[in-house]
């Protein structure tokens, strides 16, 4: 599973939400870097979220990482729908914004959008159906930083700690394995580039 790379609302501090943008020059740099550092690892399927950012993150890695594997979608893993807030400065959700990242499963929600249940609902049960498959198959999954962290909540040390510390960043890797419907966390945020090129634009809240 990997966070999409960068766009310029991530750039400007910008709550993205549903709002379909694309990646930035650096964005697509990152998912270059990811890509070529997971040559040999042979993908057998990948499935998205529909917005651009992701669906082009899991197309530029298969690509650099020599898979030939068309990306389907699934709306159930996009992310957080922020409602009247999309586009908006995460400043502008003031304490509301603080409970949302230090308190995320007593936060009501975005108005008139999503909050974090129902992301976990929604991504948890597009895992489900996809583990009952049991198929062997290695997938990639495209996606999103919330819906990242709402999908792999209960397979977390502590799933009480929603966000983990952290908001994952750009390009971070998750793996999971999955076998005749048991499921365990390989590896958790797993950064393919060089550190140095991490920008954490929520330290302010976590």
């Amino acid at each position: 599973m990997i966070r999409h790379g960068e766009t310029d609302l991530n750039a400007k501090g910008l709550l993205q939400g549903w709002v379909d943008e694309p990646l930035n020059q650096n964005g697509r740099r990152l998912a270059v870097l990811t890509g070529r550092a997971m040559k040999g690892i042979h993908f057998d399927d990948a499935i998205s979220s529909p917005l651009k950012r992701a669906k082009e993150t899991a197309e530029i890695v298969l690509r650099e990482s020599d898979n030939r594997v068309r990306v389907t979608t699934d709306d159930r893993i996009k992310e957080i729908n922020c409602g009247t807030l999309e586009g908006k400065p995460i400043s502008v959700m003031g304490e509301a914004g603080r409970l949302h990242y230090e308190d995320p499963f007593h936060f009501a929600g975005f108005p008139g959008g999503e909050n974090i249940l129902d992301v976990c609902e929604r991504t948890q049960q597009f895992f489900k159906e996809l583990i009952m498959r049991d198929d062997g198959k290695t997938y990639l999954i495209g996606i999103h930083g919330c819906a990242l962290r709402a999908i792999l909540n209960p397979l977390y040390g502590d799933p009480t700690d929603f966000w983990q510390g952290r908001v994952p960043y750009n390009c971070c890797v998750s793996i999971v394995e999955a076998k005749k419907g048991k499921t365990r966390l390989i590896e958790a945020d797993k950064i393919y580039y060089d550190e140095r090129m991490i920008v954490d634009r929520y330290r302010m809240f976590l």
